[in-house]
């Protein structure tokens, strides 16, 4: 391995050991409450070397960002690998609030946070959440096409009711707000919470 090679791998492995500490503290103790020092002590480097990697505590959760999409995005790729096109949108829907459960302040990072948004467009857009995005909008069009499906306000509106719906069952669980409820029927409820908004478009 030549000099110039070795020098290119270290700085990767000093890139993924900053993402890998940020993650645990931004899950920990919450994006607001961590900032650069901490994620320097977390690795035993100075604060000079994260901004040699990342300009501010932004950037840096917007990698996070996009590697818990990817995680995400690996999901849903394994879950529409069965069923037919209406069983591949349920199963979607399935694991995304699955996800969202196992990873609650993962999930805030994705999906409630502000601040990934922020350096989205200054690094090429918001890659990793269009393309889950259209995996799950592709698979909802093509239950539509099949006529199994009715979109009548067109298939985003459609894909985008469907997340909505899981995205606000999951909120509200993850912020506490289902305390009215017994936790059997805050299972029931948020399994068949798909199947209610997706019955409604049901065409037979």
């Amino acid at each position: 391995m030549s000099i110039t090679e070795r020098r290119e791998r270290e700085k990767q492995e000093m890139r993924q050991a900053i993402l890998n500490a940020a993650k645990e503290l931004f899950v920990e103790h919450g994006y607001e409450k961590v900032n650069i020092r901490n994620i320097a002590d977390k690795i035993e480097y100075s604060p000079g070397k994260i901004y040699l990697h990342f300009k501010d505590k932004d950037e840096i959760l917007f990698e996070v960002h996009e590697i818990a999409f990817q995680q995400l995005f690996d999901v849903f790729q394994q879950v529409a690998q069965e069923g037919g096109p209406v069983e591949k949108v349920r199963n979607i829907g399935k694991a995304y609030l699955d996800f969202a459960l196992a990873n609650p302040d993962l999930y805030d990072l994705m999906f409630i946070l502000h601040e990934p948004m922020n350096c989205a467009e200054p690094n090429g857009g918001w890659d990793c959440g269009f393309q889950t995005y259209f995996f799950f909008r592709n698979l909802v069009e093509d239950a539509v096409s099949q006529n199994l499906l009715k979109a009548p306000f067109g298939v985003d509106t459609l894909t985008i009711s469907l997340w909505a719906t899981m995205h606000g069952v999951a909120s509200l669980h993850i912020r506490n707000r289902f305390k009215m409820l017994t936790p059997e029927q805050i299972s029931a409820i948020m399994d068949n919470c798909l199947d209610n908004m997706m019955a409604a478009f049901k065409t037979t």
